[in-house]
């Protein structure tokens, strides 16, 4: 009994399933089994699960302790095919799907819901509005074979939609694991950085002290937490400025700056991860955010609540492994100066980034006469589109040892002035510009020996449905695109590389963060040193997967430890 099986919940927890051919129809009748868990741990030699949504599916698996090795997640898939077409920001449902199918007008995709505080697995319930007849399910599926079978690079666009769909199953598993999480020592961080808690909910005790203060140095009430009011009372002082933020505050010569950005750091503690966070988040020792992957439109994650990718150095005390575990930390060094490398195909740049020492000192001594705050400048200039003052001349040093890496990404530049679709190497789209016509993507430059330079997702900061009318904008974010997106192709198959060693290799070890260029796995203190080479081996062949045989290595740094601060 193996090769893929679709499958869809039924009324009282039955299932409907049916084997699958290579032509994604049905194989054999549909069947109808009482109990969904059971229907899919009697069949462990499924290769790969077909279903709607694992949101819909997976975390009742997770619960039973049924762990699925592959899915194909039709919703996930039907969002990377809308953005290869053109079409990002039409609804993604796969009775959106099938409605299109039908000629018929495709119903709005449900309001995303934000994750409860506390909740286990509030991510993964299903939405509303979202059911569809099980024919109908896999009509949608074997129709979207034929769209991968149409696109630019149809081996890569597989996967890409293989990769996001392991993504969920790690992000339903890291949710449902959690990041380990101390709320003792989180108290007491609080209490050392913001002081007593005044009864009534007010400022603690430090930010009260530190509001005063800046009240003080301009002469009359000024409340530190209304950036309008901060603008007006420097106003009145006869200093201009335009905003609050900590770089303009820091070349202001005035008593009050010191108290201000005191206050700021304390203020941004208090009301993103003080007392009430803790509350609302930490459940068991565990802080489960509900992880979102392809939660931007460059295929990095995001998640539905809790903050966690932007959890604050210092609160970094309080996620602290258990008794006898170590938390394994691993950042993968340089990893979009590397992904350049790869996805452009520059020998230079290849050769440069084929060591797993630090690629900027590597580069500097390639072509800025050993400074490597120049070539750093440069390398991330041409990746972010620094082209004036000195981001200008360290380009054109750039572009003299490095052309074909430079090119690629004002290919990239240009295709997305022009309102052209650019792609990651995998073949994530950028959202179209406005006023783009129907195919976007008429003579888009090729690089290298890649997919042309601007094919894939967008960069984080920007929604779905992002459209820019300003050209020389639009031409930044598809520079930018392309690496970063590219990146976010290669942890797609890290993270699902380093989640099946782990399980082949029978450990306990878990998966409990991942954020952009960075992992955490939570593991016996005995299983450490194996998972420190299971991380480094996975990277090696996501790279290699991903970008085929190129000289570009892709080594982290990764540390043992028994808290996440110590890891910093």
């Amino acid at each position: 009994m193996t090769g893929r099986w679709a499958l869809a919940p039924a009324e009282a927890g039955a299932a409907l399933l049916v084997p699958l051919g290579r032509d994604g129809l049905p194989g054999g009748p549909v069947l109808t089994e009482p109990d969904l868990v059971e229907s899919v741990r009697s069949r462990p030699g499924v290769t790969r699960w077909v279903w709607r949504s694992t949101a819909e599916v997976y975390p009742r698996l997770l619960a039973a302790g049924v762990r699925v090795e592959r899915c194909y997640d039709v919703e996930c898939a039907e969002l990377l095919l809308l953005g290869h077409e053109g079409r990002l920001g039409e609804p993604r449902s796969a009775a959106a799907a099938w409605a299109r199918l039908r000629d018929a007008p495709a119903p709005a995709d449900p309001p995303p819901r934000p994750a409860e505080p506390g909740a286990q697995s509030s991510l993964f319930e299903p939405p509303s509005g979202t059911g569809l007849p099980f024919d109908a399910l896999l009509d949608v599926y074997a129709e979207q074979l034929r769209r991968h079978d149409a696109t630019t690079h149809p081996d890569r666009m597989r996967l890409l939609t293989a990769s996001e769909s392991a993504g969920m199953l790690v992000a339903a598993e890291m949710n449902r694991s959690g990041l380990p999480w101390r709320a003792d020592v989180h108290r007491e961080v609080l209490d050392g950085l913001l002081g007593e808690r005044y009864a009534g909910g007010g400022e603690p005790r430090r930010l009260a002290e530190a509001a005063e203060e800046v009240s003080a140095a301009f002469g009359r009430r000024v409340r530190p937490d209304l950036p309008a009011d901060v603008v007006r009372a420097f106003a009145q002082a006869g200093i201009k400025v335009k905003s609050t933020r900590r770089w303009e505050l820091e070349g202001i010569d005035h008593p009050a700056v010191e108290p201000l950005i005191r206050y700021k750091k304390l203020y941004r503690i208090w009301t993103a991860h003080g007392w009430s966070w803790l509350q609302d988040w930490v459940r068991e020792g565990r802080f489960r955010p509900g992880y979102l992957p392809g939660g931007t439109v460059s295929g990095r994650w995001t998640t539905n609540g809790g903050g966690a990718l932007q959890i604050p150095k210092v609160m970094r005390q309080a996620v602290v492994a258990d008794a006898g575990w170590r938390l394994v930390v691993a950042d993968a060094d340089q990893m979009e100066p590397r992904v350049l490398a790869a996805i452009s195909r520059d020998r230079g740049l290849m050769e440069v980034a084929g060591h797993e020492g630090d690629l900027y000192t590597a580069l500097s001594d390639r072509a800025f006469h050993g400074d490597r705050d120049h070539a750093k400048l440069a390398l991330l200039g041409a990746v972010y589109g620094q082209t004036s003052g000195d981001g200008l001349k360290n380009l054109a040093a750039l572009r003299r040892r490095f052309p074909q890496a430079v090119a690629y990404v004002d290919d990239a530049a240009k295709a997305g002035e022009e309102g052209r679709l650019v792609r990651t190497w995998l073949g994530r789209t950028s959202p179209p510009a406005a006023g783009a016509g129907e195919d976007g993507e008429a003579g888009i430059p090729q690089a290298g020996a890649g997919p042309p330079p601007g094919e894939g997702s967008g960069a984080y900061g920007f929604t779905p449905g992002y459209a820019s009318t300003d050209a020389r904008a639009r031409g930044r974010f598809t520079r930018n695109f392309v690496v970063q997106g590219s990146a976010a192709d290669w942890a797609l198959l890290l993270l699902a590389a380093l989640r099946r060693t782990l399980f082949a290799a029978g450990m306990r070890a878990e998966l409990v963060f991942f954020q952009h260029d960075e992992v955490i796995v939570h593991c016996p203190a005995e299983e450490a040193e194996a998972v420190v080479e299971a991380i480094r081996e996975a990277g090696e062949l996501a790279g290699r997967v991903a970008f085929g045989r190129t000289p570009v290595r892709f080594p982290f740094t990764t540390a043992v430890v028994e808290r996440y601060a110590e890891a910093k």
